[in-house]
């Protein structure tokens, strides 16, 4: 394995709750072994993201009640296109390249997956979104 590869795996969090089994498909094992480390690791950008997009989009968001908050980030993954493949590009570019070689074999449902668990992701963490923290 080449130094580039040693070194992203040295710096993915390690998921406790994790559990990997003979009977997971390839999908399912890619999400558990390589997507929700990656995801976890970008975390903090995924936020700091998300507040830009917010911002670019006249703060629309912070007039919207909660539960329309949800909608907004789910709608704005979903349809804008040009973000949903930024955010793929900062959890691929986090892959190493036999991590690659596995995910472009079945990359429109890894994609799916990849893509709901951010939107999930971003959905749990409602609070961080809050307009207060927005300090740029």
């Amino acid at each position: 394995m080449e130094e580039r590869s040693i070194n992203l795996l040295k710096i993915r969090p390690d998921i406790k709750t994790t559990q990997l089994n003979d009977m997971m498909g390839n999908e399912e094992r890619f999400q558990n072994e390589t997507l929700r480390p990656v995801l976890k690791m970008q975390n903090d950008l995924f936020i700091a993201v998300f507040k830009n997009y917010i911002r670019k989009h006249k703060n629309a968001f912070y007039e919207l009640s909660a539960e329309k908050r949800l909608e907004y980030i789910e709608k704005s993954i979903q349809k804008d296109i040009k973000f949903r493949n930024s955010l793929k590009g900062m959890v691929i570019g986090q892959f190493t390249v036999e991590e690659y070689e596995v995910y472009i074999q079945n990359s429109s449902a890894l994609n799916k997956r990849m893509m709901n668990m951010v939107i999930k992701r971003l959905k749990d963490q409602l609070q961080l979104l809050e307009n207060k923290q927005l300090a740029y």
